[in-house]
């Protein structure tokens, strides 16, 4: 009796280690919000075992956001090398890290909105631009709203869809936007914010948006006057809730079950990103990287979807981390790998 109890222990233990992690193992498909202190740095590990890299955090700091994507890489995702790398926009808190990972993790192809000669708003852009050109090699790939990434899919469909690039959008095609009337422009967007890249994940049923850091008008071209997002299950909440960005009439039409918020302790996390959000109708949670410390308790998200707490330098660097079942038919939210899973149902 006491050896088949162990059995059926170490039993228990395998299932719980396949589940954890992505890979033709388990099908499943993994993603990784990588706490690199109000910048931005999103991995996706897909059921094939390919991986991809949405921005690589903040350059310095003695490598403080670099090594964090190399553990949570190499110690929690499993993987051996970054098949893809793809720079939302050129802030250095997005591509700045590149060069640095390469001397940890070898990175495959690198995908971008093509290279600008300048930037207005960085007059060291020219001098900062050359560590990406040496890390890519200058074989960078420019993409434009359409585009599909080469990710290879399994069983259950799989597909990265670019649907904002350079400050152009996809067809506005779709049912009409009821929140479209929510739109009105602000003043022109000048800086490179506003021309990032963003991605619609889908698998199966699941679809999950992650918008760099848009900002609102051209999210307010993209949904208006129709909406060609439909509804999505998981929103990772844009330019780290910052209140130039999350234009209600796209949060309000996307209408997500669940955001996750990629701040710092005191960037991003806005009182008025806080509400529009809570306005969601479909919204059963929001999860931060950082407490907002300029923020009341009830201001923001409660304290157990909160990863990381403190001023700047003083948290841990735990991550948050969404897994979509094999079928794309439900997900987990967790924070940190041994935070409590909590499940949602896909709505599709």
């Amino acid at each position: 009796m006491r050896l088949t109890l162990c059995l059926l222990a170490g039993l228990v233990v395998v299932a719980a280690t396949s589940f954890a992690s992505a890979g033709p193992q388990d099908g499943r498909l993994d993603v990784y919000f990588i706490d690199v202190e109000g910048g931005a740095a999103t991995l996706f590990v897909t059921p094939e075992g390919e991986s991809l890299l949405i921005d690589s955090g903040y350059p310095g700091y003695d490598f403080r956001d670099r090594d964090r994507i190399v553990d949570v890489a190499k110690n929690h995702a499993k993987i051996r090398q970054i098949d893809h790398a793809l720079v939302s926009h050129w802030h250095l808190d997005h591509y700045g890290n590149h060069a640095a990972l390469t001397e940890k993790i070898k990175i495959g192809t690198f995908w971008d909105r093509g290279i600008p000669d300048a930037l207005q708003e960085d007059a060291q852009f020219g001098e900062r631009i050359v560590a990406y050109r040496a890390a890519s090699q200058n074989q960078s790939k420019a993409v434009k709203p359409g585009d599909r990434l080469p990710i290879k899919s399994g069983g259950t469909p799989l597909s990265m869809k670019v649907v904002t690039a350079s400050r152009d959008v996809i067809a506005n095609t779709g049912d009409a936007n009821p929140y479209a009337k929510l739109h009105e422009a602000m003043p022109e967007d000048k800086s490179d914010n506003a021309a990032s890249v963003s991605l619609m994940t889908t698998f199966g049923g699941f679809k999950f948006l992650c918008c760099g850091d848009l900002t609102w008008n051209i999210e307010g071209k993209l949904v208006t006057p129709n909406n060609p997002l439909g509804q999505v299950d998981v929103f990772m909440v844009t330019h780290h809730g910052l209140p130039s960005s999350n234009n209600p009439a796209l949060v309000m039409a996307i209408d997500p079950v669940v955001a996750i918020m990629c701040n710092g302790p005191t960037k991003g996390g806005h009182e008025q990103t806080q509400q529009t959000l809570r306005n969601v109708k479909s919204l059963k949670h929001l999860y931060q990287l950082h407490q907002n410390v300029n923020l009341a308790a009830d201001q923001q998200t409660p304290a157990e979807f909160i990863a990381n707490v403190g001023q700047l330098g003083e948290c841990k660097g735990v991550f948050v981390k969404l897994s979509v079942a094999a079928d794309g038919a439900s997900y987990t939210v967790q924070i940190g790998e041994d935070g409590k899973a909590r499940e949602y149902k896909t709505r599709n």
